[in-house]
């Protein structure tokens, strides 16, 4: 089917959610719920500093309190290095893999680093057992912020960096044209430095593994992961066991993910691993909230610079970007980020001449992974606050600005794939006239104490991960006897809806009844591999395996069919569950249940199989926020916020306008008040939702989702990713509205009242 079919019969309907009432009743099943016969419980001693040489550690007074199964640490399990990451262990061929982990080190790297594992009866008796681990550390010298640790003076915090001190893997170069001759060229120059927070996903269900080992030596492991098979392919070299001797599956739910646990859930499959190996008994490891925020990646903080030439008409003429990441205390996914920063912020305007230089850095601070928008928010903060200083400068509308530089389909650009649609500019248009844009610099009296501000800021992203790493999917769709349809595929459901939509796209082409069709997911036993649930690609990309696998089913229908009507396969077509002559004025027709059982009798079953290599597509989406400031407090209260998306095609709008409701909040809380800090001592001081400042629903303002359909010639009948994008311009667009409303141009987010407060003081002062 094309995916300008106009007659859809399932796709583009908001069908309710398959797993709506296994939710909202409590029925549901995740990790936390998983009981097994005899199942121990786990708990982990953590490190107290932040760099440190375990010199000496006695575990026999744990080991020896009833009740106690199993002490785990660095002298009884595997020392084999691995990386907890889905992707730099094995799916990242033009990058030489960072492996810098075991499952428990004679070094600890930050506080919250694992020093020792106990598995007993009950969590209080585990829990008893870690206060009689005797440990002595020899404290070592600690660093904590990313330029800070690549000066000489600083610690090695890993040693063997091949690009310089402390700096994990490769540095990433993206160039296009020529930038020196560009800014040469060009009529002003705008340069800045920006500063990003270290942001938590706060998902709503916390680290979670559950471990069982056969005595034939067979890993099971239920686990909150986002991606199952790649998980068991850590698991597999963590601990030296053959992939088919170890099962990773959901249980079937994940309490959330935002990439979180894109690989390993932090430590939570490994520990649960060597912990059921030593005690030869079923294993939970849950993490409680503290150790969430502590000891789970986090997203990257650290510092952006850009540099924006432009000619006296408002044409982008050369960008310079360069971003230097906190890594934090292990690499996880520290050498792809820095890449997706610097390629999505290029890929947002024209501008021929275009360069990037970005990295990671160690730090003894808790390790950053991957997070909705994988490094892409950084960057786009800072340009896109660049943006508005230079509509400033040249006194042109920021909105013409965007519209008049923006890519369109043909441009060249850095990305090794084509842009094959874009809505953007449907998106600004539409936007701005949701926020009321023609309001903009009329919302004030003067003397007042609050003062209204609307912003705006652009960004794009990826529908899959694709070509940044090795990305293949597979899917199997099977007629069963009676006619109905069962769809497998690799791919978690996280709560993005994929048990809903990926049956939705298997429905359309084959041409059967939504309720029809189910699905099985999440599980490397009963599933084909995929890569998982992440990078926006799960519908996108995992949907284009399922469309593959529905049209092999469904021409081994139709040709099976053929010889029961005595008419050409070529003139057949499926609808209503039933086969019938597209071609012709002949009207032989017969239901997909005869034809199935029919088949059955005769030792014949239609499978499908989808075995494909996903295109990528670029996202676009537009943000505007109306924002108010008291100029007595420094608060900053949001008014509204729009989000404006091309999401290809709205397979099932209803979930599309709640991944980027929920991407805006998310944004909000970048924006305003989410930030990770640490003390002279390498301490997390924001360790617990009531100290992180999360953004509630009495936070949030009113928010508008836009939805734009450019049906992307490459995507599953039109589509394209939406989960990531929702948050990639929220904080430009709050911050350039600050600056409407006070003239204040803020370059470090949060924008906290403390924040706020002193600025407006000493604005107020100059």
């Amino acid at each position: 089917m094309s995916a300008d079919k106009i007659d859809f019969d399932i796709v583009g309907k908001s069908v309710r959610r398959r797993d709506a009432f296994e939710k909202v009743t409590g029925e549901a099943v995740f990790s936390t719920d998983v009981k097994l016969p005899g199942m121990l419980y786990a708990k982990v001693l953590r490190s107290p500093y932040p760099h440190a040489k375990i010199k000496k550690i006695d575990i026999s007074k744990a080991e020896q309190l009833p009740g106690v199964k199993a002490v785990a640490y660095y002298g009884n399990t595997p020392r084999i290095k691995f990386n907890t990451s889905a992707t730099m262990t094995f799916t990242v061929p033009h990058l030489e893999p960072v492996l810098d982990q075991y499952v428990f080190d004679d070094i600890v790297r930050y506080v919250g680093d694992e020093v020792a594992a106990v598995a007993a009866v009950s969590e209080e008796i585990a829990q008893q057992a870690l206060k009689l681990i005797e440990v002595e550390y020899e404290e070592l010298p600690a660093v904590y912020d990313p330029l800070e640790a690549m000066k000489e003076e600083a610690p090695h915090i890993h040693t063997g960096c091949k690009e310089g001190k402390n700096i994990p893997g490769d540095i990433v170069k993206i160039d296009m044209g020529d930038v020196e001759q560009g800014f040469a060229e060009s009529d002003l120059v705008i340069e800045e430095m920006f500063k990003v927070p270290v942001q938590k996903q706060v998902q709503m269900e916390t680290q979670a593994a559950v471990a069982q080992v056969s005595r034939e030596g067979d890993i099971t492991v239920w686990s909150t992961t986002q991606t199952p098979h790649p998980t068991r392919m850590i698991l597999s070299r963590a601990f030296g066991v053959p992939h088919s001797k170890i099962r990773v599956l959901n249980p079937p739910y994940v309490g959330g993910g935002f990439g979180v646990r894109i690989g390993c859930s932090a430590k939570a499959e490994p520990i649960a691993v060597a912990l059921a190996m030593l005690a030869k008994r079923p294993v939970k490891v849950v993490y409680t909230r503290e150790e969430d925020f502590i000891a789970s990646d986090t997203r990257h903080g650290g510092y952006v610079w850009a540099k924006l030439g432009v000619k006296k008409d408002g044409t982008f003429h050369a960008l310079d970007l360069k971003g230097v990441l906190n890594a934090g205390a292990y690499c996880s996914f520290s050498c792809e980020t820095p890449g997706v920063l610097g390629a999505m912020t290029l890929s947002v305007y024209r501008i021929p001449h275009q360069k990037y230089f970005g990295h990671s850095v160690y730090t003894n601070t808790t390790p950053a992974g991957a997070m909705r928008g994988f490094g892409n928010p950084q960057g786009i903060f800072a340009l896109e606050s660049v943006v508005d200083m230079v509509a400033e400068k040249l006194n042109i509308d920021p909105l013409e600005l965007r519209l008049k530089n923006i890519m369109q389909v043909g441009d060249p650009w850095c990305l090794p794939y084509p842009c094959g649609a874009t809505g953007m500019a449907e998106c600004i248009e539409k936007g701005a006239k949701s926020i009321g844009w023609d309001r903009r610099g009329k919302l004030n009296k003067p003397g007042a104490t609050k003062v209204r501000g609307i912003g705006v800021a652009i960004g794009s992203h990826v529908s899959n991960s694709w070509p940044f790493c090795v990305d293949y999917d597979n899917a199997y769709v099977t007629i069963q006897q009676d006619g109905s349809v069962q769809v497998a595929c690799g791919v978690p459901d996280i709560g993005t809806g994929t048990t809903t939509t990926l049956p939705q796209l298997a429905a359309e082409e084959l041409g059967v009844r939504f309720d029809m069709v189910n699905m099985t997911f999440g599980d490397t036993a009963s599933t084909p591999f995929d890569i998982g649930s992440h990078a926006s690609r799960t519908l996108y990309a995992a949907g284009t395996a399922v469309v593959a696998a529905a049209k092999d089913a469904k021409q081994q229908v139709l040709e099976y069919a053929a010889d029961l009507l005595d008419v050409s396969a070529e003139k057949l077509d499926m609808k209503d569950s039933e086969v019938f002559v597209a071609q012709g004025s002949d009207e032989k027709r017969i239901s997909l249940k005869e034809i199935a059982y029919h088949a059955h009798l005769r030792n014949k079953q239609f499978i499908g199989v989808g075995r494909i290599v996903p295109p990528n597509s670029p996202t676009w989406e537009a943000h505007f926020a109306e924002v108010e400031v008291d100029l007595q407090t420094g608060q900053v209260k949001v008014i509204k916020l729009v989000g404006a998306h091309d999401v290809g095609k709205a397979i099932n709008p209803a979930i599309c306008e709640g991944q980027i409701e929920g991407g805006l909040a998310m944004g909000l809380g970048y924006a305003l008040s989410e930030e990770i800090r640490y003390n002279d001592k390498g301490k997390q001081q924001n360790k617990s939702i009531s100290t992180y400042f999360l953004p509630t629903a009495e936070d949030m303002p009113e928010v508008e989702a836009i939805l734009v359909e450019s049906n992307d010639p490459s995507g599953p009948f039109g589509a394209k990713g939406v989960g990531e994008t929702g948050l990639v311009p929220t904080a430009p667009a709050i911050a350039n509205a600050v600056y409407n409303a006070t003239g204040i141009r803020f370059t470090e987010i949060p924008l906290t009242e403390e924040r706020v407060f002193f600025a407006l003081r000493n604005n107020k002062k100059s």
